[in-house]
């Protein structure tokens, strides 16, 4: 990502699944649809915000790849797409793992120069 780019760019998804989950909102979110899908309406009534301000969420949401939506009617109904998260949860993973491997090198260090 550039240098002082408020968005991730297209060919970022992970960074696209971070910027989606550094908001709270949308965190209790996908909270929410780990128990099922849901409608707009059921998703924005905990949130007390103006629905438009809400669907902006969804949208980013969906743009990331961790919701999917479908339309019948009216009614838009959102479901949980964990692939997207799964992606960022390996990233994630592999650097707990570098800096896990280096701390114990620099453990095995410090342990040599204090014998």
């Amino acid at each position: 990502m550039p240098s002082g780019s408020a968005l991730p760019v297209a060919d970022d998804p992970v960074g696209s699944v971070l910027h989606a989950l550094s908001d709270p909102t949308r965190r209790a979110v996908i909270s929410r649809l780990a128990i099922g899908p849901a409608s707009t309406g059921a998703l924005a009534e905990p949130f007390g915000m103006a629905l438009p301000s809400f669907t902006q969420h969804m949208a980013i949401l969906e743009k990331a790849g961790l919701v999917t939506s479908q339309k019948v009617g009216r009614v838009r109904t959102y479901s949980l797409d964990v692939a997207a998260l799964t992606q960022a949860n390996a990233w994630i993973q592999e650097q707990v793992d570098v800096w896990n491997a280096r701390l114990d090198r620099m453990q095995a260090f410090v342990e040599s120069v204090d014998k």
